[in-house]
């Protein structure tokens, strides 16, 4: 089982689409392990898109981070990153094909409702820090069974 942080975006809480973004997790099969609403200081959106530190972007990024509310939820399922970024679409919104949450919901170049780590390396540093490992729960759900094949004897 791999880990991914999802971050809703300040657009997307400013549009009440946490629930449906939520919704849309949860539909796919991902097991919520952590959930927080949460404004991000300038210092954690400075560390999680440190990669991005000297384009053209980065301070707008920085500021439009830190500009409203933000909800952090940390995931866990198998192939979580590949399988989250698939679902959430492309980049810029008016790329993403219908269907995913970013073809559906988004338009925008700038504002993309929606991050997701890029890797599993990537996800283990951001959910490090967005979350106290005492906020992050391991459970399993009745429903495993039927979203992953019975293979997987822990979840059976």
């Amino acid at each position: 089982m791999e880990h991914a942080l999802i971050i809703i975006k300040p657009d997307g809480v400013q549009r009440k689409l946490i629930g449906k973004i939520i919704s849309r997790l949860e539909e796919k099969g991902f097991l919520i392990m952590g959930l927080k609403m949460t404004f991000i200081s300038e210092k954690l959106a400075s560390n999680l898109y440190a990669v991005h530190k000297g384009k053209d972007f980065y301070n707008q990024l920085i500021k439009y981070m830190t500009s409203s509310p933000v909800v952090g939820i940390g995931i866990k399922g198998i192939n979580a990153v590949n399988v989250a970024r698939k679902l959430i679409g492309s980049t810029f919104g008016q790329d993403a094909e219908p269907g995913t949450i970013r073809g559906d919901y988004a338009i925008s170049k700038r504002f993309n409702l929606i991050h997701c780590s890029d890797s599993q390396e990537t996800a283990d540093k951001e959910i490090s820090l967005f979350f106290k490992n005492e906020e992050l729960l391991d459970y399993d759900t009745a429903d495993l069974r039927w979203i992953y094949d019975t293979s997987m004897a822990k979840y059976v």
